[in-house]
Protein backbone atom coordinates (compact mmCIF):
# COMPACT_ATOMS: atom_id res chain seq x y z
CA UNK A 1 0.00 0.00 0.00
CA UNK A 2 1.11 3.84 -0.68
CA UNK A 3 2.79 5.16 2.62
CA UNK A 4 1.75 8.47 4.23
CA UNK A 5 5.21 10.15 4.26
CA UNK A 6 3.18 13.17 5.49
CA UNK A 7 3.23 12.28 9.14
CA UNK A 8 3.39 15.13 10.89
CA UNK A 9 5.03 13.04 13.46
CA UNK A 10 8.28 11.85 11.14
CA UNK A 11 9.01 14.51 10.01
CA UNK A 12 9.21 16.31 13.80
CA UNK A 13 6.37 19.20 13.32
CA UNK A 14 4.58 19.96 16.06
CA UNK A 15 1.16 18.74 15.66
CA UNK A 16 -2.32 18.40 17.59
CA UNK A 17 -4.22 15.09 17.34
CA UNK A 18 -3.61 12.04 18.78
CA UNK A 19 -0.60 10.28 18.65
CA UNK A 20 1.31 6.88 19.54
CA UNK A 21 4.44 6.02 21.58
CA UNK A 22 5.94 2.67 19.32
CA UNK A 23 7.60 -0.08 20.95
CA UNK A 24 8.17 -2.45 17.70
CA UNK A 25 10.44 -5.90 18.36
CA UNK A 26 11.91 -7.15 15.42
CA UNK A 27 10.96 -10.89 15.27
CA UNK A 28 13.44 -13.89 16.17
CA UNK A 29 16.05 -11.35 18.05
CA UNK A 30 16.35 -9.30 21.30
CA UNK A 31 16.18 -5.72 19.21
CA UNK A 32 13.47 -3.14 18.59
CA UNK A 33 12.66 0.35 17.56
CA UNK A 34 10.59 2.89 19.96
CA UNK A 35 9.57 6.13 18.25
CA UNK A 36 6.68 7.89 17.78
CA UNK A 37 3.70 8.77 15.02
CA UNK A 38 0.52 9.37 14.47
CA UNK A 39 0.37 6.60 11.85
CA UNK A 40 2.24 3.30 13.01
CA UNK A 41 1.02 2.05 10.32
CA UNK A 42 2.62 3.85 7.86
CA UNK A 43 5.91 4.40 9.69
CA UNK A 44 6.36 0.52 9.67
CA UNK A 45 5.53 0.73 6.08
CA UNK A 46 8.40 3.32 5.66
CA UNK A 47 11.26 1.23 7.79
CA UNK A 48 10.50 -2.40 6.26
CA UNK A 49 8.57 -3.39 2.77
CA UNK A 50 7.46 -6.46 4.70
CA UNK A 51 7.22 -4.98 8.03
CA UNK A 52 4.72 -7.62 8.77
CA UNK A 53 7.05 -10.36 8.92
CA UNK A 54 10.02 -7.86 10.21
CA UNK A 55 8.58 -7.17 12.89
CA UNK A 56 6.84 -9.02 16.00
CA UNK A 57 3.50 -8.13 16.25
CA UNK A 58 2.32 -9.95 19.00
CA UNK A 59 4.80 -8.08 20.64
CA UNK A 60 4.65 -4.84 19.47
CA UNK A 61 2.58 -2.03 21.18
CA UNK A 62 1.87 1.33 21.21
CA UNK A 63 0.61 4.04 23.96
CA UNK A 64 -1.59 6.80 23.00
CA UNK A 65 -1.43 10.57 23.60
CA UNK A 66 -3.45 13.11 22.83
CA UNK A 67 -0.65 14.96 20.43
CA UNK A 68 2.47 14.77 18.84
CA UNK A 69 4.65 16.89 21.28
CA UNK A 70 3.25 14.42 24.47
CA UNK A 71 4.45 11.11 22.53
CA UNK A 72 7.67 12.83 21.64
CA UNK A 73 8.04 13.82 25.03
CA UNK A 74 7.69 10.06 25.98
CA UNK A 75 10.14 8.44 23.89
CA UNK A 76 13.11 11.09 24.79
CA UNK A 77 12.46 10.22 28.22
CA UNK A 78 12.50 6.43 27.40
CA UNK A 79 15.47 6.89 24.90
CA UNK A 80 17.11 8.34 27.85
CA UNK A 81 16.89 5.63 30.47
CA UNK A 82 17.48 3.09 27.44
CA UNK A 83 20.94 4.90 26.57
CA UNK A 84 22.91 2.25 27.70
CA UNK A 85 20.80 -0.52 25.63
CA UNK A 86 21.50 1.78 22.01
CA UNK A 87 22.18 -0.81 18.97
CA UNK A 88 22.93 -0.15 15.14
CA UNK A 89 20.06 -0.27 13.07
CA UNK A 90 19.39 -3.51 11.29
CA UNK A 91 20.87 -3.76 7.47
CA UNK A 92 17.70 -4.90 5.92
CA UNK A 93 15.70 -1.64 7.44
CA UNK A 94 15.45 1.24 4.51
CA UNK A 95 18.24 3.45 4.95
CA UNK A 96 16.01 6.88 4.12
CA UNK A 97 13.60 5.52 6.93
CA UNK A 98 15.68 7.40 9.37
CA UNK A 99 16.06 6.46 12.94
CA UNK A 100 19.00 5.17 13.19
CA UNK A 101 19.25 6.07 16.73
CA UNK A 102 16.04 4.69 18.08
CA UNK A 103 17.17 0.91 18.10
CA UNK A 104 17.54 -0.57 21.30
CA UNK A 105 18.15 -4.09 22.78
CA UNK A 106 17.97 -5.56 26.20
CA UNK A 107 15.02 -3.04 26.45
CA UNK A 108 11.71 -4.79 25.87
CA UNK A 109 11.24 -5.79 29.25
CA UNK A 110 11.03 -1.87 30.57
CA UNK A 111 9.32 -0.69 27.76
CA UNK A 112 6.63 -3.23 28.31
CA UNK A 113 6.96 -1.73 32.03
CA UNK A 114 6.46 1.63 30.87
CA UNK A 115 3.23 0.83 29.05
CA UNK A 116 1.74 -1.14 31.76
CA UNK A 117 1.99 1.88 34.21
CA UNK A 118 0.63 4.17 31.75
CA UNK A 119 -2.48 2.73 31.19
CA UNK A 120 -2.67 2.36 34.87
CA UNK A 121 -2.30 6.19 34.64
CA UNK A 122 -5.27 6.56 31.94
CA UNK A 123 -3.27 6.22 28.40
CA UNK A 124 -4.94 3.84 25.71
CA UNK A 125 -2.65 0.96 25.29
CA UNK A 126 -2.72 -1.38 22.32
CA UNK A 127 -0.33 -4.68 23.37
CA UNK A 128 0.00 -6.12 21.12
CA UNK A 129 -0.64 -3.81 18.49
CA UNK A 130 -1.63 -6.46 15.72
CA UNK A 131 -5.40 -6.09 16.73
CA UNK A 132 -4.86 -2.01 15.94
CA UNK A 133 -2.97 -2.38 12.77
CA UNK A 134 -5.53 -5.18 11.52
CA UNK A 135 -8.15 -2.38 12.00
CA UNK A 136 -5.98 0.14 10.13
CA UNK A 137 -5.15 -1.96 6.90
CA UNK A 138 -9.18 -2.72 7.40
CA UNK A 139 -9.71 1.15 7.03
CA UNK A 140 -7.68 1.17 3.72
CA UNK A 141 -9.15 -1.77 2.23
CA UNK A 142 -11.18 0.36 -0.37
CA UNK A 143 -8.03 1.86 -1.71
CA UNK A 144 -6.87 -1.32 -2.93
CA UNK A 145 -8.71 -1.53 -5.93
CA UNK A 146 -7.30 1.81 -7.53
CA UNK A 147 -3.89 1.46 -6.10
CA UNK A 148 -3.45 -2.18 -7.72
CA UNK A 149 -5.00 -1.07 -10.95
CA UNK A 150 -2.75 1.87 -11.15
CA UNK A 151 -0.03 -0.23 -10.18
CA UNK A 152 -0.04 -3.40 -12.63
CA UNK A 153 -1.04 -3.99 -16.30
CA UNK A 154 -4.32 -6.24 -15.80
CA UNK A 155 -4.19 -7.14 -19.45
CA UNK A 156 -0.72 -8.57 -19.13
CA UNK A 157 -1.02 -9.95 -15.35
CA UNK A 158 -2.36 -13.78 -16.88
CA UNK A 159 0.57 -13.99 -18.50
CA UNK A 160 3.29 -12.73 -15.74
CA UNK A 161 6.13 -14.47 -14.88
CA UNK A 162 6.09 -15.01 -11.35
CA UNK A 163 9.86 -15.75 -11.39
CA UNK A 164 11.04 -13.00 -14.04
CA UNK A 165 8.88 -9.85 -12.72
CA UNK A 166 8.96 -5.91 -12.50
CA UNK A 167 9.38 -4.07 -9.19
CA UNK A 168 5.96 -3.21 -9.16
CA UNK A 169 4.76 -6.64 -8.97
CA UNK A 170 6.61 -7.10 -5.92
CA UNK A 171 5.51 -3.91 -4.30
CA UNK A 172 1.79 -5.01 -5.10
CA UNK A 173 2.65 -8.51 -3.50
CA UNK A 174 4.45 -7.03 -0.42
CA UNK A 175 1.23 -4.82 0.19
CA UNK A 176 -1.04 -7.53 -0.59
CA UNK A 177 0.60 -10.33 1.64
CA UNK A 178 0.04 -7.79 4.27
CA UNK A 179 -3.42 -8.03 4.21
CA UNK A 180 -3.13 -11.82 4.16
CA UNK A 181 -0.56 -11.95 6.95
CA UNK A 182 -3.30 -10.01 9.25
CA UNK A 183 -5.86 -12.26 8.12
CA UNK A 184 -8.25 -9.78 6.01
CA UNK A 185 -10.17 -11.45 3.23
CA UNK A 186 -8.88 -9.78 0.09
CA UNK A 187 -11.18 -11.06 -2.33
CA UNK A 188 -13.80 -8.41 -1.69
CA UNK A 189 -11.32 -5.29 -2.32
CA UNK A 190 -9.85 -6.64 -5.86
CA UNK A 191 -10.25 -6.63 -9.62
CA UNK A 192 -10.58 -9.90 -10.31
CA UNK A 193 -7.60 -10.15 -12.44
CA UNK A 194 -5.40 -8.60 -9.59
CA UNK A 195 -7.10 -11.86 -6.97
CA UNK A 196 -6.65 -14.67 -9.67
CA UNK A 197 -2.72 -13.32 -10.01
CA UNK A 198 -2.03 -12.94 -6.67
CA UNK A 199 -3.81 -16.47 -5.78
CA UNK A 200 -1.48 -17.82 -8.50
CA UNK A 201 1.35 -16.19 -6.94
CA UNK A 202 0.63 -18.08 -3.52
Amino acid sequence: MPIDRNDPAARGTRSRGPCHLYVLPCAGEDLLKVGFSRDPLSRMQQLHSRWFEFFDLDRALSVETESVPDARKLELQQRRLLEAHNAPAPLTVREDAGGKREWFRGAYESLAGTALALRDAGHVVHAPLRGWLRHALEQRADLLFSWTTAMLDLDALAEADRWVAPPTHRTVRDGLDAYDALGIDLAPWLPPPVLAWYVRLR
